[in-house]
């Protein structure tokens, strides 16, 4: 199976302005520069998810026209913090972990002894 000409012009598209300037969706410059990162998550996980995507080249760019509008929209409206689109703002808190000085002298004093 051969790819279509949308399917090629995707695998050319690496920036957020790239991809926004495609599609021809206006943005704020300031807003991509601060979020291109998270928008571009953002755009891969809403396509991720998108069942029933079209099999016409013209449906499927306006789906992805779409996500992409709705992603950029996110960071219009709000920003990363709020938005968590990245693992490391779901992390929780450290965890404290306490050890005895002798559970540490044992540890030390047995692996010293290994080499």
């Amino acid at each position: 199976m051969s790819e279509s000409e949308f399917d090629l012009d995707m695998d050319e598209l690496s920036s957020a302005e790239d991809f926004l300037d495609y599609f021809e969706i206006d943005y704020d410059p300031k807003v991509v520069h601060v979020n291109r990162l998270h928008i571009l998550q953002r755009y891969h996980d809403n396509l991720a998810a998108y069942e029933d995507m079209p099999e016409d080249e013209a449906g499927k760019r306006a789906v992805y026209a779409d996500l992409l509008r709705s992603a950029y929209q996110d960071f219009v409206e709000s920003d990363a913090l709020t938005e968590k689109v990245f693992k490391v703002f779901h992390m929780h808190d450290p965890v404290n972990v306490q050890i005895s000085i002798a559970d540490f002298k044992k540890q030390v004093f047995e692996g010293a002894s290994k080499v």
